[in-house]
């Protein structure tokens, strides 16, 4: 008898060992590691990692503020009725709000920051650092270090097909559409909302050598260009690209193509560690959130900034704007399949409306977004810590009060 309660005891513990053992042998200790101490992820994980950093401009664009806070605030009483609040800044609190910017045509209407930010706070991107990254693609491509998104990514990644010839397939383009084939383990606790150790998110997040990651173990699992699938690696891949295509980090060619041409700020970029040196291309980035409304700008004008080209139009376009020849069943239902619906192009989101308008947006986990209405010349940062009381069709709602 006391022998199997010692067994029913200390079962759970030697099968924890046993898996902490194997998850160590196949990912590395520093994974397992930070998996345990980390846990979920929240917007100040950059702290606990090395940053590189991205030196702002001497000199940019300042817009112009004439704040109209009820009017602003007024946007958003639908939510905060419906999460059960009373007022604003009980719901900003709440929500665990941390920055709301409103500009309209080059004004600041609103401009405020919430649970102990303020505007020289870093903001966790999440996952709006994919729509940098895919910027930096569309600058490679100016500068003619890539030829065509339609390039396979072996050209750049030769040693890919050594592993599997099913790489020679993927585009550059099925990357940015997250349409690549790359099998990408989903898999959560039994009963719960966690994701499990082997869950490729985590691995992809908590990995000390993603770069080895990326050319050792991801595999193919469908064939390229058919459906729909959000997939962390496309954008890691994408980011190996841009060092291969640059010869330079993420992180200085980011810099060079954009920060210190139209950012006030210095901004961060963590890397997987130090040894390895790979930022975390999917969501990784840190900065400030007028910062993110600036890129947002650069969006809205369709890449000039005051008279200089940053980016192509062309890219700009293509890359915020639906593809209506891609079919809507691709996509997963909550995208909707009438006449509004969710769309997804080069690493940017969409939404499309019944009366041909629609917004664009670079969005991210807890409630981070770089939202523009072309429109009517309105650029919407939020961000937050939470998706409590918050969601991205927040702002989509905004824009249909708007109309």
């Amino acid at each position: 008898m006391k022998k199997a309660i010692k067994i029913i005891v200390f079962a759970p513990v030697i099968i924890l060992v046993l898996i902490v053992a194997v998850l160590s042998v196949k990912f590395s200790p520093q994974y397992v590691y930070r998996l345990i101490t980390q846990n979920v992820a929240d917007i100040y994980d950059y702290q606990l990692y090395e940053n590189r950093i991205i030196k702002g401009a001497d000199n940019t664009f300042e817009y112009i503020k004439s704040p109209d806070s009820a009017f602003v605030e007024g946007l958003f009483e639908d939510r905060v009725a419906n999460s059960g609040f009373k007022t604003f800044e009980e719901w900003a609190e709440e929500s665990q709000t941390t920055a709301l910017i409103f500009i309209r045509k080059d004004t600041i209407l609103y401009e405020k920051y919430f649970n102990g930010f303020t505007r020289d706070s870093y903001f966790h991107s999440q996952s709006m650092a994919k729509s940098f990254i895919s910027f930096l693609i569309g600058a490679a491509i100016d500068d003619g270090l890539i030829s065509s998104i339609d390039d396979t990514i072996t050209e750049y990644i030769p040693e890919l097909l050594q592993r599997d010839e099913k790489f020679g397939k993927i585009t550059i383009r099925n990357l940015l559409e997250m349409r690549s084939g790359l099998a990408y383990n989903k898999s959560f606790l039994p009963g719960t909302y966690i994701h499990a150790p082997w869950h490729d998110e985590a691995i992809g997040y908590y990995h000390p050598k993603v770069r080895k990651l990326l050319l050792k173990k991801v595999d193919v699992e469908t064939e390229p260009g058919g459906t729909f699938e959000y997939c962390n690696y496309n954008t890691s891949y994408l980011g190996l690209i841009i060092e291969r295509a640059t010869n330079k980090t993420v992180s200085k060619y980011l810099e060079e193509k954009l920060w210190t041409k139209i950012m006030e700020y210095d901004a961060l970029f963590s890397i997987d560690s130090k040894k390895s040196g790979f930022e975390y291309m999917p969501s990784r980035l840190i900065a400030r959130a007028i910062d993110y409304a600036r890129f947002g700008r650069l969006f809205l004008k369709e890449g000039n900034w005051d008279g200089e080209q940053i980016i192509s139009k062309k890219w700009v376009l293509e890359s915020t704007r639906e593809n209506k020849a891609i079919p809507l069943n691709i996509y997963p239902e909550w995208f909707g399949d009438s006449c509004k619906h969710v769309y997804y192009s080069y690493q940017w989101w969409g939404h499309a409306n019944c009366d041909s308008s629609f917004q664009f947006a670079a969005s991210g986990n807890l409630g981070q977004n770089i939202y523009v209405l072309p429109d009517k010349e309105i650029i919407i940062v939020h961000c937050g810590n939470s998706l409590e009381h918050y969601s991205d069709f927040d702002l989509w709602h905004v824009a249909e009060k708007l109309n």
